[in-house]
């Protein structure tokens, strides 16, 4: 049973959408909507809007969408009931202890605690005189036993079941572990100890809850089973949402956060002062990790390893923190050094230096465009100042762009006013490219009607009729009963939109209100977004009436054309009726 309509409302209330969604997204008013751009995407046009009127919200290029409850449940990796609790508990709505399903919490509650005695059995071995091996490690790369136990270190035996047979214990199954990814499951079906002779670093998220682990191993085991395994994503984890260390920089970063490559980065610095820093997950930095940091500080310092794939790192970061709203800066550490080895060597002055030495983004990609060119020649100049005038071209800062531009034409030795023309033609350049793709963004999104509703391919005028259909019941409710008199649900031809008619139609049979909650439990939140879509469009057009007419009589023809499609399926008789039917039907067009 769905949580009562009038508790989601209160809910929905009480979180104003625009409040809720501008304590992420900076907002522009546009006309009666806001737009901003989509923390669900990089993106450098805005492409997500909120619409006050209806209190929803979409975005034309990756088709996210939905209310305030669905904006939290994608923001914050949440399912639905979760969202609703959690903006209930915020302002103080009391739910109903019973009336709903809540066997998605249950299971994330499960899997928590697997993790939670997971991290505590994996610390316990550590500190016990059989996980000597790790804790020496842990010594030798410099960490206190403070720090050990402040950041929850553990270590996994070289074993196969311990770690099964100790949740046995704690009356967890075998299912409820393979869930967690705390254990396998081999070809033959049997399971064992994911992890096996490796130091365990518990990866815990901004609610202090351990969601994941990932084990290191030993230096001389790096090559059989690989440097690191980490936790696949589940229930309560998805490694491009988190970050290493995250649980305690969010405290330390309200002005700048530091970006690192690994998790003994992370530790180390720690250990020496430098709360204020975090990791990736044993992957690339992603567009979702980059929201979740600009929520806590201004400016991001890219720490990256000093070799050819930290530099890599650093220009993908550097892309995809170009619209996050964050300050960013970039240290490059000498000698091919990673943050964990020069601040052991060097200690925490020369590495506080270094961070005050960090050059900003644009500073930086002009000194590494320099590489491999000669700057000796004119040709190598000229080179150099085509990259370099593309990158300045890059920035919207009118002083920025001024200031790059005086200094290279001071060093190179050309004019300015050549330097700042090459600048102008290619930003009028990249706002035409810009233009062009904003445009293609509307007509055809990234996130298409397509990928929702593959069946559109089989069927593009049925499905076009359809969406109309809704888009118009969406609109103008009062005219169901119409709609519901000419078109049984199951004469549409797409499944998905047959779902969703069939939502409107025991929706308003019930007299509820057809309010985008209603859909958002029963919906997967692509089909919610395209549901939205629908909704805030212009498909019902002046004459609504005669729009949904025109709709039913295009989805009852192209029902019966396509069942006639298949003529083997039909009787002789059958055929004949449906044929004479189709021909009096193409007379009265």
């Amino acid at each position: 049973m769905a949580i009562p309509e009038e508790v989601i409302n209160e809910i929905k209330y009480r979180n104003d959408i625009e409040t809720v969604i501008s304590q992420y997204v900076t907002l522009k008013r546009r006309g009666k909507n806001l737009v901003g751009l989509c923390p669900f995407h990089n993106e450098k046009t805005p492409s997500f809007t909120i619409y006050p009127e209806n209190g929803s919200f979409y975005c034309f290029g990756c088709g996210a969408g939905g209310d305030v409850i669905t904006f939290i449940g994608l923001t914050e990796n949440l399912d639905y009931i979760e969202s609703v609790k959690l903006l209930a508990e915020k302002s103080g709505v009391v739910l109903p202890h019973d009336g709903y399903d809540n066997s998605m919490q249950n299971l994330k509650n499960t899997v928590y605690d697997i993790n939670r005695e997971t991290a505590k059995f994996f610390h316990a071995y550590l500190m016990s005189e059989d996980g000597k091996w790790a804790l020496d490690y842990l010594l030798n790369r410099g960490l206190s036993i403070k720090t050990i136990k402040h950041f929850g270190l553990g270590a996994a035996p070289d074993s196969w079941d311990m770690l099964i047979n100790h949740l046995k214990s704690k009356g967890y199954t075998l299912s409820q572990m393979y869930t967690a990814n705390v254990v396998g499951k081999s070809d033959r079906g049997g399971y064992y100890d994911r992890f096996r002779k490796r130091v365990m670093f518990p990866i815990i998220n901004i609610r202090g809850n351990v969601v994941a682990f990932s084990g290191r191993a030993m230096p001389e085991n790096e090559k059989k089973g690989g440097k690191y395994v980490n936790t696949a994503d589940t229930p309560v984890f998805k490694k491009s949402e988190n970050l290493f260390g995250i649980n305690f920089a969010k405290n330390h970063c309200s002005e700048q956060l530091i970006l690192v490559e690994g998790n003994l980065d992370v530790i180390s610095l720690h250990q020496a002062g430098f709360c204020n820093v975090v990791a990736p997950l044993g992957t690339a930095f992603t567009s979702e990790q980059a929201n979740l940091i600009s929520r806590y500080t201004k400016e991001i310092v890219l720490m990256l390893d000093a070799d050819a794939a930290g530099q890599k790192a650093i220009k993908r970061a550097s892309s995809i923190l170009e619209n996050s709203g964050l300050s960013v800066k970039v240290v490059v550490i000498p000698d091919g050094k990673d943050p964990d080895e020069y601040i052991r060597k060097n200690g925490a002055d020369r590495f506080r230096g270094l961070l005050n030495g960090a050059v900003s983004d644009i500073e930086y990609k002009l000194l590494t465009a320099a590489n491999g060119i000669s700057l000796e020649s004119d040709d190598g100049k000229i080179k150099y100042l085509g990259l370099a005038a593309e990158i300045i071209a890059g920035t919207d800062d009118v002083m920025t762009r001024d200031i790059y531009i005086g200094r290279l034409s001071e060093k190179y030795g050309v004019s300015r006013t050549a330097l700042t023309s090459k600048v102008e033609d290619l930003r009028k350049k990249n706002r035409r490219i810009k233009q062009k793709q904003e445009i293609g963004n509307i007509i055809h999104p990234k996130f298409t009607k397509d990928d929702v509703n593959p069946e559109r391919r089989n069927s593009v005028k049925a499905t076009a009729a359809e969406e109309t259909l809704i888009a118009v019941l969406l609109q103008h409710p009062d005219f169901y009963s119409y709609a519901k008199e000419k078109l049984p649900q199951d004469k549409l031809v797409t499944s998905l939109n047959k779902r969703i008619y069939g939502i409107i139609c025991e929706t308003l049979d019930e007299g509820r209100n057809l309010d985008i909650s209603v859909f958002a439990q029963k919906l997967l939140p692509s089909e919610v977004g395209y549901l939205v879509s629908l909704q805030n469009s212009d498909k019902a057009g002046n004459n609504p009436k005669t729009v949904l007419k025109d709709c039913i009589e295009v989805i009852l023809k192209e029902n019966m054309l396509l069942n006639c499609s298949q003529p083997k399926d039909l009787s002789v008789e059958d055929w004949a009726t449906k044929l004479q039917d189709i021909i009096n039907n193409k007379k009265a067009d």
